[in-house]
């Protein structure tokens, strides 16, 4: 990966390139007659299942199992594996096998930025954990997923297992189990099912931690005085927000005439699956349209929130929203440094976190503008429209049943938040922003100014 050029790209612009490559490639194969089994797609929603399969989301305007031939469910499976993993892995992969192993310093800072790593002599074991990792755990998901599967649909429940460990894995939400007159059911036919309404979720949650929370909790062995501080934190905060969160769609949705003939731990089952899947996947065992105005408000936060930083996931991050949250908090209380157990998280991460959480929350909202402004008026077009921009943005795949029905230029707003989903709205940034050649000029300090 050694580039010559005077005006070597920077890392972030290779990352940005880098998904844009992929998803056009995508885009191509899936446009051929061989990819769908009517004999045809149109470019814009090839265009869209591309971006949503490498973006990992899960939105698509026809359904998996439906209109997509095997080579078409071959071609968004490799593209939800490229996106999962990460652009940047296949490609060092591919060098370290040209190269017999070497990595140059440029290849390091990229794995370790798309990682969210910082010890960048640590880049090629990171690369082996990342894909031995990923391959052993939708394998153990695949074998388990398997022993409900195959039973059920045969030898084909082989390709079933694999095809919904990799989509739950890597957070895509893709699913087979459409069929003519009954499409977009996801797993609803496992709503109560403890297997698959178990298995799902994990994977969900595990490909959500991110790559380097794996790495520090093989390095300490589970054991958790030897843990970083960033991994305990994420697992803190991440555990908070899943139990709270199933709490909540308990307490919500207890009255949900959907789960009317379920009991109370088969209510408590749909509960957590939501709560996982909201947060980034995608698939789902009761309809979402049906949730109260409580629970829709409640999986909107939790797609803008999103999983951990380097990880599978989409949204803000968790840790981007617990900074945020225990700054808050700080400020609140008149202290001047942001305290999160014996130490200090540093007061420049809260203005970053303050900026990705505006530049999310207002790309949200403008993109609900522009698409409320195409779409035909109804009753439930903003509630609709605005689930929609926050599944995209947060690459979760959610829909309330709009997708295949928005008009084209809709498709294309919801194509460009997927993409600035996956690849990072501050990746996006660092990558358009020209590089300054003279120091920034720091003007003087406002002697008063009132906030709040």
């Amino acid at each position: 990966m050694k580039f010559q050029s005077r005006h070597r790209m920077s890392v972030w612009q290779y990352l940005a390139l880098g998904y844009l490559l992929v998803i056009l490639l995508g885009s191509v194969l899936l446009v051929l007659p061989a990819a769908s089994k009517g004999g045809g797609t149109s470019y814009l929603d090839a265009l869209f299942t591309a971006t949503s399969a490498t973006c990992v989301t899960g939105l698509a305007v026809y359904d998996t199992g439906v209109h997509w031939s095997g080579f078409g469910q071959a071609v968004i499976l490799l593209l939800i594996q490229t996106g999962g993993l990460g652009f940047s892995t296949f490609v060092t992969v591919m060098f370290m096998m040209v190269r017999r192993g070497s990595l140059g310093v440029y290849e390091k800072r990229t794995i370790m930025q798309t990682f969210g790593g910082n010890r960048m002599s640590g880049a090629g074991k990171l690369i082996l954990r990342v894909v031995v990792g990923t391959f052993a755990m939708e394998f153990v998901g695949a074998c388990l997923l398997m022993i409900r599967f195959v039973p059920q649909f045969g030898g084909i429940g082989v390709y079933y297992s694999v095809f919904h460990a990799v989509s739950a894995f890597c957070n895509a939400g893709f699913d087979l189990f459409g069929r003519e007159g009954a499409e977009f059911v996801s797993l609803s036919a496992y709503a109560t099912d403890p297997l698959v309404s178990i298995v799902i979720p994990v994977l969900i949650i595990l490909g959500g931690l991110g790559f380097c929370v794996w790495g520090d909790l093989i390095d300490c062995r589970l054991r958790p005085k030897k843990m970083q501080f960033y991994t305990k934190f994420i697992l803190l905060f991440n555990s908070l927000l899943l139990v709270i969160s199933t709490a909540l769609f308990l307490l919500f949705e207890r009255s949900n005439p959907a789960y009317a003939d379920y009991n109370f731990g088969q209510k408590l089952l749909c509960s957590f699956f939501n709560a996982t899947t909201t947060r980034t996947a995608g698939f789902f065992t009761t309809d979402f349209s049906a949730l109260s105005e409580s629970g829709y408000l409640l999986a909107v936060i939790l797609m803008f929130i999103g999983g951990s930083s380097g990880s599978t996931a989409g949204g803000i991050k968790i840790s981007t929203f617990a900074v945020i949250v225990t700054g808050m908090w700080a400020v609140l209380r008149g202290r001047r440094d942001i305290n999160i157990g014996k130490r200090r998280i540093d007061g420049s991460l809260l203005g970053q976190a303050l900026a990705i959480f505006m530049a999310y929350l207002s790309i949200i909202l403008l993109a609900t503008m522009v698409i409320c402004a195409i779409e035909p008026a109804g009753s439930d077009t903003f509630q609709s429209v605005l689930f929609e921009t926050a599944s995209a943005l947060g690459t979760v795949g959610l829909s309330l049943g709009i997708t295949p029905n928005l008009h084209a230029v809709s498709k294309v707003v919801v194509i460009l938040l997927m993409y600035m989903g996956r690849a990072g709205v501050l990746t996006l940034s660092l990558a358009i922003a020209r590089k300054r050649s003279e120091p920034e000029v720091r003007r003087p300090v406002v002697e008063t100014f009132y906030i709040g």
